[in-house]
């Protein structure tokens, strides 16, 4: 029997991966929401709230060369109590940092293969982060086309 194998193009690969780990945080208990602009500028691929108020951050890298260009993701710690990468199945895993959390993930859900360590983030901080993480979630679900946590 022949095999064959569907390449994706990068952008394909991302949105499967970023919906499929946005699939996996509801199934955890999470409130997820995409491309979330933090106050620094950096925009988040996946932001979510859990059920006692933790936030995480998610990082999606559509391969090796995505990876390789983008070392932003030391610059979410600030806004998030713990991070994590969100890769493909055919991701080459051992390239990743062993620090962050590993979610693998397609286009129908994801699996975590290691958990985040937790950085707890400060009272004030995390109130102001939620206010701003809830108002842009309402502002969405008002049609509005928003984008960035106000703090």
């Amino acid at each position: 029997m022949d095999v064959i194998i569907q390449l994706r193009s990068r952008p394909e690969t991302t949105l499967a991966v970023t919906r499929g780990a946005a699939r996996l945080l509801v199934d955890l208990g999470y409130a997820p929401l995409a491309e979330v602009t933090l106050p620094n500028g950096r925009r988040a691929d996946l932001m979510g709230i859990g059920p006692k108020g933790d936030l995480l951050i998610v990082e999606v890298k559509s391969g090796l060369d995505d990876f390789r260009v983008d070392r932003k993701w030391g610059e979410y710690a600030p806004f998030c109590d713990a991070f994590y990468f969100a890769v493909a199945p055919n991701f080459p895993e051992g390239v990743l940092p062993d620090e962050p959390g590993l979610l693998v993930a397609d286009g129908f859900g994801g699996a975590v293969v290691r958990e985040a360590p937790l950085t707890p983030l400060a009272p004030a901080r995390r109130k102001a982060l939620t206010l701003a993480f809830a108002r842009l979630a309402a502002l969405r679900a008002a049609g509005v086309n928003a984008e960035r946590l106000s703090l």
